[in-house]
């Protein structure tokens, strides 16, 4: 697992900047009903996609919440007075509280199922009826694009990812949420060379792979030896699932 409090410096720059800010801000509120007036984004790291859904509609109050003290630190700047240092699992806001919950680039950081549903169940608790939660799925898939990084790779160990649609679908419906939407975006600025590649290999990029691990050794090996060391492949798109909350019947 990385270390955000020390990727939170070059967080942005090593990861698409502005431009996949708003590629996610825009697939995201795409999802999310105009009608919405407060946004709750979990695992808002340093604020960079956070600032773009709050400028997007003006009226909105939105609320970013990460663990992460060197990220809420940064997010803090861009957003003041609307950031909370918090765990997703056990959040500190009432129920009902939101008209929206996000979760982009969280689910898959989580070591286990457990963590995964103790999430979805806090984003259902502080949903209003009615309310909508967006969150990404299968992120690891989303990096494989075909490329000859790819290909050496292809035999590298494996767990199954936490944020697997079919299982984030099965949590959120244990939770009374109901399918409400998809969507896909861009991560402009993150195809990834062989060089890079290796650097994240490096630095405990791939949880399986950790470093000083005899096997990434072997792995970086035939990376170095791909062609053009420092061309990126193609962008990773990115997707988006959605689920409502739904209203209260009435008696």
């Amino acid at each position: 697992m990385l270390d955000y409090d020390k990727e939170a410096e070059h967080y942005d720059a090593s990861r698409g900047g502005e431009p996949r800010a708003r590629a996610a801000a825009e697939a995201v509120l795409g999802l999310i009903p105009a009608t919405a007036r407060s946004v709750l984004d979990l695992a808002c790291g340093t604020g960079i996609v956070t600032r773009h859904l709050a400028a997007a509609r003006s009226g909105s109050r939105v609320t970013g919440v990460d663990l992460t003290a060197e990220m809420i630190h940064r997010a803090a700047a861009r957003l003041p007075g609307a950031v909370v240092r918090a765990d997703a699992r056990r959040l500190p806001f009432p129920d009902a509280t939101f008209d929206a919950v996000t979760t982009v680039w969280l689910l898959h950081l989580l070591p286990d199922p457990a963590g995964v549903r103790a999430v979805v169940a806090e984003c259902a608790r502080v949903l209003r009826p009615g309310g909508v939660w967006v969150t990404t799925v299968d992120k690891a898939a989303a990096h494989n694009v075909g490329s000859d990084i790819d290909a050496v790779l292809a035999d590298r160990p494996r767990t199954r990812p936490a944020d697997e649609s079919a299982a984030v679908g099965a949590h959120a419906a244990a939770h009374g949420l109901v399918p409400a939407g998809r969507g896909r975006f861009r991560g402009r600025g993150q195809g990834r060379s062989p060089r890079r590649t290796i650097a994240d290999l490096r630095r405990g990029w791939f949880v399986t792979l950790p470093p000083g691990d005899p096997r990434a050794d072997v792995f970086a090996e035939r990376l170095a030896a791909l062609p053009d060391q420092d061309r990126p492949r193609p962008d990773p798109w990115f997707t988006l699932r959605a689920f409502r909350k739904p209203q209260a019947p009435r008696t």
